[in-house]
């Protein structure tokens, strides 16, 4: 049995079956690379999520204990307004505040709290285990896109106080599981286009991928006042395609050219067929997706295409 008392201990983690339970980190894990990286990213992530606000977040032990950032990062990623006070002082403030922060958190990543990795006292006794657990669920949820190192764990000892005494196991907590991206995909496969690849995996892998692209084309549809929330069907028409490559590629095109709020399937057509073929004058191979296709509302079909506009305009 390990000693409980050996290593820094990092917070109560819940009452369960009458049983107070600990999470406590063992010291080694800190210095893996693996967590040093996880942490940088998320630390970037929400330093560039908050610049407008001026708000610079330093370290994610000391920073978030006091719901202030996560405050913030909710209203700017999940467009939620509180009525809690901006800054709160004292340890009860601070307190009532995160009660009410992580309860519309939960509700924005549609956590049961029971079943959450972190609450109220966790976060605020500045325990990294839980504070990471919660950044990495926002992440996944609001940025999607955001490439998070794979398999990233750390030795924990799990103490538990029954009857009898002081329960201890020793055991790996992962905090980041391997999940699949377009990046991966790319990687592992031969083929120019990896989205045929993606089509014959699980769907919850299927879904991650093209929740990256939704990201991506809302990212670039934000500034004409378009938000795209069902990337099988929206596509189906052209327009909004239409409306990116124009985004994306840097041109206007007339009203003319195009059904504007297309009636029947041949208006539709008319619209896919145009986008398509100036995408292959912009050196997109598209010339395997039949324009029928999209406006019948195949999926793969519609997720090649966006997924040639995103592996261009990524890092614009």
């Amino acid at each position: 049995m390990a000693d409980c008392g050996a290593e820094e201990d990092t917070g109560e983690f819940g009452s369960r079956q009458g049983g107070e339970r600990r999470m406590i980190i063992q010291p080694t894990s800190l210095e893996d690379p693996k967590l040093k990286k996880l942490k940088e990213i998320l630390l970037e992530w929400i330093n560039k999520t908050l610049k407008v606000e001026h708000i610079v977040v330093r370290t994610l032990e000391e920073d978030l204990y006091d719901g202030l950032v996560l405050h913030h990062l909710l209203r700017r990623l999940a467009g939620v307004e509180l009525h809690a006070e901006e800054i709160a002082l004292s340890t009860d403030a601070q307190v009532r505040k995160l009660e009410v922060i992580l309860t519309a958190l939960n509700e924005a990543l549609e956590m049961n709290e029971e079943t959450a990795k972190w609450n109220v006292k966790l976060i605020h006794s500045r325990d990294l285990l839980a504070t990471l657990h919660l950044l990495v669920a926002m992440a996944r949820r609001f940025q999607p896109d955001l490439v998070l190192p794979p398999n990233v764990g750390v030795e924990v000892i799990q103490c538990e106080v029954t009857k009898s005494g002081i329960k201890a196991d020793k055991q790996t907590e992962f905090i980041t599981f391997q999940s699949i991206s377009i990046e991966a995909l790319e990687g592992e496969s031969n083929k120019e286009c990896p989205i045929d690849e993606l089509f014959k995996l699980e769907a919850h892998k299927i879904e991650t991928v093209k929740k990256a692209i939704l990201h991506f084309v809302n990212k670039n549809m934000s500034s004409l006042g378009l938000n795209v929330t069902d990337l099988d069907k929206q596509f189906a028409d052209g327009v909004i395609l239409l409306l990116l490559i124009g985004q994306l590629e840097g041109f206007f095109l007339p009203l003319c050219e195009f059904f504007l709020c297309p009636v029947g399937s041949s208006e539709m057509l008319h619209n896919v067929t145009l986008a398509l073929d100036l995408l292959i004058d912009q050196g997109l191979p598209v010339q395997s997706v039949d324009p029928q296709d999209i406006v019948s509302q195949d999926v793969p079909a519609t997720v090649k295409v966006l997924y040639y506009l995103f592996k261009r305009h990524k890092n614009k």
